[in-house]
C-alpha cells in the first residue's frame, strides 16, 4: 500500500504535466510578445524578429502593413524589416545581389490591386 501512494502521484503528474505549460499565453523561448528580446522570428508571435542595426539587439516587431517598408521572407530568422502581415505581398530586389547586400526591401502591397475591386 506504501508504494502505492508515490505511483498514483507520479501517474498524476505525468498526466497534468502537458496541461500546466498551456495555461500560460507566452514562455520563456517561444511566443513573444512586441518588445521582447529574440534570435529567430519563430520565436514572436507576430513573426518578426526585428534588428535596427547591425550592432544592435533583435527585438519581435509587429509585421510590415500595407504602403510600409519590408523585407522579403527569408531563412536567416532576423530582418532588418519585417516581412508583410497576411494577404500582402513585399515587392522589392528578389535577386542575390539585394540578399547578400542586405538591400532587398520593399513596399508591402496588396496583390489583389487597390481599384478596390475584389
Amino acid at each position: 500500500m506504501a508504494n502505492a501512494l508515490p505511483l498514483c502521484l507520479l501517474l498524476a503528474l505525468l498526466f497534468l504535466a502537458p496541461a500546466l505549460p498551456a495555461q500560460h499565453k507566452r514562455g520563456l523561448i517561444f511566443n513573444l510578445d512586441t518588445g521582447e528580446l529574440c534570435l529567430q522570428s519563430a520565436q514572436c508571435k507576430s513573426g518578426c524578429c526585428y534588428r535596427g542595426s547591425g550592432l544592435s539587439l533583435a527585438r519581435c516587431a509587429p509585421k510590415a502593413a500595407e504602403f510600409q517598408e519590408c523585407s522579403p521572407k527569408s531563412i536567416y530568422g532576423v530582418y532588418y524589416k519585417c516581412p508583410c502581415e497576411s494577404g500582402l505581398t513585399c515587392d522589392a530586389d528578389k535577386t542575390i545581389v539585394g540578399s547578400i547586400t542586405n538591400s532587398d526591401f520593399g513596399v508591402c502591397k496588396d496583390p489583389r490591386g487597390s481599384d478596390g475591386s475584389w
